[in-house]
């Protein structure tokens, strides 16, 4: 496969969220940046952060490296079983639907990326991949909020995390909105009204309170299609033992994502979108084809199935990444897993994104090439992949991702022929 290259008074507005969470919202939707319009108006950018160290020799099996078979032994995926993308590598089984984009172009892999932090801490692996910064606890703000301040003056950009608490890499000035999957609470129902009449004369916090309301209206119009239709419920409980729960967090994953793309595709929704993927930290019983690990992967590509369908037209202007904060050891451990290692597998999806192979090197698996003997050894830095995602689809000159978006890092080139 082609490779791509480096180149060179009142109530506040706090006091207005704890209204709103009394009121049973589970959305809140608050201000907004205003940048630059134009061509790049349309384009959308996603943000899935994996956690726990996806295996990525699993994601992307290099079923043609001579060495991967024998390290993997009982967890190796099967070559008639990994989903070819090229002589070498392949997806996970269960990666059927990024499988599908991948043969039209659409889903690309980075084999082995990891952030400037060898740490194989879940809390400092995780710091640094989503701070952007060079070292561990150096800076209490997210990549991807700074990039949200970077953009063009006079560009308009919202953006969306999604969970119970936005993650750090969305955290910072930047204004942002959140939305957290799930049923709202229960509220007086009168409260939404005279919030509405109370601030119908506020520049700012009338049109946001207005925005949450709105979209919280989207997401329980939508939660209730999330009903999985062959899941085999009976008298209120989950059919199908294991295989049913599993079809049920496969539907429920692609709910989110359909949920989420409604709020994209909204006039004036968010263009950035971060969420949070767990469960990747596969010690034991990880599985091959089949296991834990694959439960996993099969949530992750229905949540980016979702968001494909979900955005409809909007998929050409979009790109998806899927990173994590460290992959997993080379050799398989005593209880059929694998435990903390380095270099790792990215996922990029989107109708946005240029055709090609894969993305970096492959440094093989030989025993000289792992590092410290133990791990994929990194040929990218991730800093270098989110730049090149951030200049070329987003628009934010590399001078702002040198010093602003990424500190430091003017000796770490965006890699280039992305979208």
């Amino acid at each position: 496969m082609t490779r791509s290259s480096p180149s060179s008074g009142g109530l506040s507005r706090r006091g207005l969220l704890g209204a709103a969470g009394a009121a049973g919202l589970s959305i809140s939707f608050m201000g907004r940046s205003a940048f630059a319009a134009g061509d790049l108006a349309g384009r959308k950018l996603v943000v899935i952060v994996c956690r726990g160290g996806m295996d990525g020799l699993s994601v992307s099996p290099p079923v043609g490296d001579p060495d991967y078979a024998g390290l993997r032994r009982g967890i190796a995926i099967p070559g008639d079983a990994a989903l070819k993308l090229d002589a070498t590598f392949g997806l996970h089984p269960a990666l059927a639907g990024t499988h599908a984009m991948a043969l039209k172009g659409q889903a690309r892999i980075v084999p082995a990326m990891a952030s400037p932090d060898r740490a194989r801490s879940h809390f400092e692996a995780q710091d640094v991949l989503e701070t952007g910064a060079a070292g561990v606890y150096s800076t209490d703000s997210g990549w991807l909020n700074r990039a949200v301040q970077a953009m063009s003056p006079g560009r308009r950009v919202e953006a969306l995390s999604v969970g119970a608490t936005a993650p750090l890499i969305l955290r910072g000035k930047a204004q942002t909105g959140s939305w957290s999957p799930g049923p709202a609470g229960e509220g007086s129902p009168r409260l939404p009204g005279l919030l509405t009449d109370l601030y119908a004369g506020d520049p700012l916090l009338a049109p946001a309170f207005a925005k949450g309301l709105e979209t919280e209206a989207m997401a329980q119009t939508a939660s209730m299609s999330m009903a999985p239709a062959d899941a085999g419920m009976s008298g209120g409980q989950p059919g199908g033992g294991v295989q049913g729960l599993i079809r049920q967090g496969q539907t429920a994953a692609r709910g989110i994502g359909e949920t989420v793309a409604g709020f994209m595709t909204q006039p004036r929704g968010p263009q950035i979108v971060a969420l949070s993927a767990e469960g990747f930290d596969t010690h034991a019983n990880q599985g091959a084809a089949q296991g834990q690990l694959a439960n996993r992967l099969l949530y992750l590509d229905a949540l980016v199935d979702g968001l494909r369908t979900g955005l409809g037209v909007e998929w050409a202007n979009t790109v998806v990444v899927c990173a994590t904060e460290f992959g997993r050891t080379a050799r398989i451990n005593g209880t059929g897993g694998t435990d903390h290692g380095t270099g790792s597998t990215a996922l990029l999806m989107g109708g946005a994104l240029k055709a090609g192979g894969i993305i970096g090197d492959w440094p093989t698996l030989k025993a000289g090439a792992l590092f410290e003997g133990r791990d994929t050894a990194p040929t990218v830095d991730s800093r270098a992949l989110f730049k090149g995602l951030l200049r070329d689809h987003m628009g934010i000159e590399r001078a702002a991702l040198d010093s602003t978006v990424f500190p430091d890092s003017a000796s770490v080139a965006p890699v280039t022929g992305l979208v």
